[in-house]
């Protein structure tokens, strides 16, 4: 086919920018300019397209596509908020048992503290009163043995075996006594405590120092801290 006489070259195609506030004659590309710029227009597109899709077409912010409604992770995301909702229940539930535990521990030991005082006590107070009414008969029996020393030797042998058993008698009222936690209390030689000694007799000398018992009357007697009876004693007084 003959070429048309009117044609003077490759075949033009004009192209208009209508954006463009002043008129612009058309320019005329060749197909080999339009071929290179097949490329392009398919990236500008692809792009044109993702920012249609991430873009509120709104707001023109970012759009996360999980968390619409049709998006694949909206199901999951909902699930693992719930689920973090869930773990904080369970973390604030297990700091208050935890805490009422603690008190419950507290008020329990304190308790218990409470319960063995008292038991203690209770236990002192009775010792205290059993010891207090044995304390006379110990008394007592002292007081023989003490005669003992008194006895001439023309006493008979039936005498000194009453003494021995008299003796014995005290000796294991003392050990029951020991066994109960009772202990008397030391008076000769030491300075005179009024809450422990109770004067009855003073002795000016310079034997002693002033106010230094120098005679225990009655022996006292204590259980740990609490007093049951005081030793009655002779102090010394300054002449």
């Amino acid at each position: 086919m003959a070429p048309d006489k009117g044609d003077k070259g490759p075949h033009r195609i004009p192209i208009r920018f209508s954006d463009s506030d002043d008129d612009v004659e058309p320019a005329e590309m060749s197909p080999a300019d339009i071929e290179n710029l097949d490329p392009e227009i398919e990236e500008l597109s692809s792009e044109a397209v993702n920012d249609f899709v991430d873009d509120d077409p709104v707001s023109g912010a970012a759009v996360d596509t999980d968390d619409t409604a049709g998006g694949p992770g909206g199901p999951d995301r909902a699930e693992l908020i719930a689920t973090r909702a869930e773990l904080k229940r369970v973390e604030a539930e297990n700091a208050e048992l935890k805490d009422r535990f603690a008190r419950r521990q507290a008020d329990f030991e304190n308790y218990r503290k409470r319960v063995e005082r008292e038991r203690s006590e209770t236990y002192n107070r009775v010792v205290a009163d059993v010891a207090a009414k044995l304390l006379p008969v110990m008394d007592n029996l002292k007081r023989a043995l003490e005669s003992e020393s008194s006895v001439e030797a023309s006493e008979s042998d039936e005498f000194r075996h009453f003494l021995s058993g008299v003796d014995l008698i005290y000796k294991q009222l003392n050990g029951v006594l020991e066994a109960l936690g009772i202990k008397p209390i030391t008076a000769v030689g030491e300075q005179f405590d009024p809450h422990l000694h109770e004067a009855v007799v003073t002795e000016a000398t310079d034997e002693y120092e002033p106010d230094t018992v120098t005679q225990e009357i009655l022996t006292g007697y204590r259980l740990g801290d609490k007093l049951i009876r005081p030793a009655l004693v002779k102090v010394a007084t300054r002449k």
